[in-house]
């Protein structure tokens, strides 16, 4: 009975022995398999990309077109400590492929720019091509996409461009690495994001897309009218152009319906001022041979304008219209607004420079309002034309109420100074300032180019009132009383306000409307050439 036992015992050992040792096997076997699969998943996809400054700079030898991104890409990888950024556990992340899909409708964003080695960025994203690139240049392909796409939609042309071309407005300072951190958090902004880009830029997007499914569409028809014989047309006046300039007006959002009808009525009054409001010009109801003319201009002339504006808008700093009070000029529109609070204070038309007198693109901070001001004469306006009147009468000062002044010539204040009865100060080397004029005449013209380069402004006296409304110390009295005329007063601005000098030549409003305005200093070709030449590939 004992050495049954002992024998049970034994047979039981070697059994349990076995069991353990098969087990033991088995989960070696699953751990074994479980390596093969990570390292296999490891070479198949490109989740350990090993990114340091050496292999960029390999990258850039292989990829000599990239060049101009290098820096921005180094940058790149040392705020991520050198860590891949295009590619998840498995394969080249979501972010990444939604940045591919963006970059593919840089047409959307009126830019024309197509990025070197485009195609190799394509293979990356198409599952039929079976033979890949290295891991480390596909990762570091994707951040020079990244770079390319941000600084044609984000930056626009460089800041020592911009002051080549004229352009003084402040320069956007972005960091790529910041936008990208904001951008993987939340891609929708994408799409949409006001503090990356001027909000103009995403009224003006949007127009793009309305004129362009007019071209596709072929709405865009031509008015016909004789040169040679063309009358004004004016209200009651029928006639074939009559039908299709209301068709015109309909297409572009200036009619709410096509009537179809061949007789300039009431209806098409209304649409007609509509769109000479947008246009800048008379307020009336003719429609001239320029106006004909104009409306036929091709619809890619709006488009090209629309995309030379929003490229316009990328230079502005996105928080410019968040400010809580500022004043902006708009040259070839010949319009001031008065912002505060988010609201137009007041609207005013303008007039500016002469073509050989250009009033610059810049910005300042307004600190001083001076009512019944002295002119002092610019000693270019004494050589080239004073001189040559006093030679010619000797009473011309005393006759336009002049006096010398320690070796300079100023006018004195009144209605009749150059300067009108109130100007607007901010300090800037361009001597630039906005102000009041007797020459009231001068804004009845459609292109209001007239001035030495300061800015004639209509409703000075508005504007002056506008922005003192909320100071006690200057009520509408005493402004009344300080521009009387008979002498100077300088009233000190407790808050300096942000002024602004812009250009654009297409400007959407808060009511969804564009206005395309003249090309005063015929900036577009020079920007369009710029931006657009058969010979540059890519920003």
């Amino acid at each position: 009975m004992r050495n049954f036992t002992s024998l049970s015992v034994v047979a039981a050992v070697i059994f349990s022995m076995f069991s353990f040792e098969s087990s033991a096997k088995e989960i070696d076997m699953k751990i074994k398999m479980a390596e093969f699969e990570n390292t296999f998943m490891s070479n198949k996809y490109v989740s350990k990309v090993t990114v340091d400054a050496a292999s960029i700079d390999q990258f850039y030898k292989k990829y000599p077109k990239l060049k101009k991104y290098q820096n921005d890409v180094l940058d790149l990888y040392k705020k991520k400590e050198y860590n891949a950024i295009w590619h998840d556990d498995k394969r080249v992340s979501e972010f990444g492929s939604l940045l591919y899909h963006k970059i593919r409708l840089l047409s959307d964003q009126g830019i024309k720019a197509t990025m070197p080695y485009m195609d190799l960025v394509d293979d990356v994203f198409n599952e039929s091509v079976s033979n890949k690139l290295p891991q480390i240049d596909t990762e570091l392909l994707l951040s020079n996409m990244y770079v390319f796409y941000a600084s044609n939609v984000y930056s626009g042309v460089d800041p020592a461009t911009l002051k080549k071309i004229g352009w003084f407005l402040p320069a956007k300072s972005i960091s790529y690495a910041k936008i990208l951190d904001s951008l993987m958090v939340d891609p929708d902004r994408l799409n949409k994001d006001e503090n990356l880009l001027f909000g103009q830029y995403y009224k003006l997007k949007a127009m793009l897309k309305k004129y362009r499914t007019i071209e596709q569409n072929n709405q865009w028809t031509k008015i016909d009218i004789d040169s040679a014989t063309y009358k004004d047309l004016k209200p009651f006046d029928s006639g074939v152009a009559v039908k299709q300039i209301r068709t015109r007006l309909f297409v572009v959002g200036d009619l709410a319906q096509d009537s179809k009808r061949d007789v300039y009525d009431e209806e098409m009054m209304a649409g007609i001022l509509k769109y000479k409001k947008r246009y800048g010009l008379k307020l009336n109801y003719a429609l001239t041979r320029e106006h004909i003319n104009q409306m036929n201009e091709p619809i890619g002339n709006r488009i090209k304008t629309i995309m030379l504006n929003m490229e316009r808008c990328r230079w502005i700093p996105a928080n410019l219209a968040q400010a809580s009070e500022y004043i902006m000029v708009n040259i070839p529109s010949f319009v001031l607004v008065y912002v505060k609070d988010g609201k137009y204070e007041l609207m005013s038309d303008v007039f500016v420079g002469t073509r050989m007198t250009e009033t610059v693109i810049f910005s300042g901070m307004m600190d001083r309002i001076v009512f019944s001001p002295y002119w002092y004469v610019p000693q270019s306006i004494i050589k080239n034309e004073l001189k040559l009147k006093m030679a010619e009468d000797k009473n011309y000062l005393a006759d336009h109420n002049m006096e010398w002044n320690g070796g300079n010539v100023r006018q004195k204040p009144g209605p009749k100074n150059s300067l009108g009865l109130v100007k607007f100060m901010f300090p800037n080397p361009n001597d630039i300032y906005l102000h009041d004029t007797p020459a009231k005449s001068l804004f009845d013209f459609e292109k209001r180019i007239f001035s030495h380069g300061c800015i004639n402004v209509k409703e000075a006296k508005g504007l002056a009132l506008a922005i003192l409304k909320d100071n006690p110390d200057w009520p509408v009295d005493k402004i009344d009383q300080a521009m009387s005329g008979e002498k100077e007063t300088t009233c000190t601005l407790k808050n300096k306000i942000p002024i602004y000098i812009g250009y654009f030549t297409a400007w959407v409003n808060n009511d969804g409307e564009i206005g395309f305005y003249p090309d005063v200093y015929d900036r577009d070709p020079q920007l369009d050439k710029l931006l657009y030449s058969d010979a540059v590939a890519a920003k």
